[in-house]
């Protein structure tokens, strides 16, 4: 596990272009005895062969294989550009991690960096940091970006007699969950929740909050409070503004008169309009179209074969899954590089695809040939 020092953040860089930067970072790595002098020619040879950039902003310039020996200890060298940086392909960088890395350990790097960087709303919060410890909780993960919501904060159907009931119940899958204290259950059962019309009711509360969270639950019962029908209450935890989207997307089903659709939704469907999962990751595959295949590159799945790999599950219409059997890993998008390097794959390692789709058999078929060939790398 890298741990990350305010000494390796380079606040308000203003270089030109990306060579200018990889310069700048090459420096950085020299200065604190991580690589020697030369190891800039294999950062811009990298460069040249295949994109850094990861998406949401970030790019990760690092050395060739055959500059590894320059590598004096594996570190970083991370620079904030506050105005973005044109990094080619309409890309724009606001911070770039310079990285030193002897061997594969430059994966558990990337994982570390890549798994809290695929979070919506990253991009603005790394153009908008103001200091080093900003850019560190960002990248360690301790910077709530969005909400905390899924399937254990809803209850559908709860046999509730009256509000208080109710109220109870959406406070206590909050604080099961995590986001706050009996402090906010005693908060919601003693307040007044906001009716926004057809049976649908709002509570919010600040009190006992660690995290932003939502939890949704609705009556099977005839319920009524304050001489309106209750039929679903909606209850937020709030103590940043990761609730904000959601809030935007009530709203607006309010200015739409569509706030009574709320009353007919189920797990999935309410996941899809207030989680933070993209579709193409929750879609179900048809586990006939599922292949496994053997990564042969002899420094993993590092950012050029991971690009080769995600650049060929593109050309395909068909959704297409990966997961790591050797680490026992979730599904994640073999369409997205950032995703595909946090899965940490190293040589030897099993991937198992899914696909689904009208080209799926075909996207298997080229995943598991460019594979074969070495994705790029013979």
């Amino acid at each position: 596990m890298l741990t990350l020092t305010t000494t390796d953040i380079s606040l308000a860089q203003t270089h030109t272009d990306k060579l200018s930067a990889i310069d700048f970072l090459a420096q950085q790595l020299t200065q604190r005895g991580l690589v020697k002098a030369d190891y800039v020619q294999g950062m811009k040879n990298r460069e040249a062969q295949n994109s850094t950039y990861l998406g949401n902003g970030i790019a990760i310039p690092h050395g060739t294989t055959d500059t590894r020996h320059l590598v004096e200890k594996t570190g970083v060298a991370i620079a904030h550009f506050p105005n973005g940086i044109d990094w080619g392909e309409g890309n724009r960088v606001y911070l770039a991690i310079g990285i030193a890395a002897k061997s594969d350990e430059h994966l558990g790097i990337l994982k570390q960096l890549t798994k809290v960087l695929s979070a919506d709303g990253v991009e603005q919060a790394l153009k908008n940091a103001k200091n080093e410890q900003e850019i560190i909780a960002l990248l360690e993960g301790n910077t709530q970006l969005s909400i905390n919501f899924d399937a254990s904060q809803i209850q559908l159907d709860f046999p509730a007699s009256d509000m208080v009931q109710m109220t109870a119940v959406a406070a206590g899958l909050l604080k099961n969950s995590g986001c706050a204290s009996s402090e906010l259950v005693a908060d919601f059962v003693s307040q007044s929740p906001t009716h926004l019309g057809e049976g649908v009711w709002l509570a919010c509360s600040s009190k006992g909050v660690s995290q932003s969270g939502m939890s949704f639950v609705t009556t099977a019962n005839q319920c009524r409070y304050e001489q309106q029908d209750v039929r679903t209450l909606i209850g937020f935890a709030a103590c940043n503004s990761a609730h904000h989207s959601q809030l935007k997307t009530i709203t607006e089903m309010l200015g739409n008169g569509e706030i009574g659709k709320l009353n007919t939704l189920n797990v999935l469907q309410l996941l899809s309009m207030f989680g933070d999962s993209t579709p193409d990751e929750s879609q179900p595959t048809d586990s006939s179209n599922s292949q496994t295949f053997t990564i042969k590159n002899a420094h993993g799945l590092h950012a050029r074969p991971g690009a080769m790999l995600v650049a060929c599950a593109k050309k395909f219409d068909a959704a297409i899954a990966v997961r790591n059997l050797d680490t026992d890993s979730q599904q994640v998008n073999a369409k997205s590089l950032m995703k595909v390097i946090a899965l940490g794959v190293k040589h030897g390692h099993k991937l198992e695809f899914s696909a689904d789709g009208h080209d799926a058999q075909a996207a298997l078929e080229a995943i598991g040939q460019a594979i074969q060939s070495g994705l790029g790398e013979g």
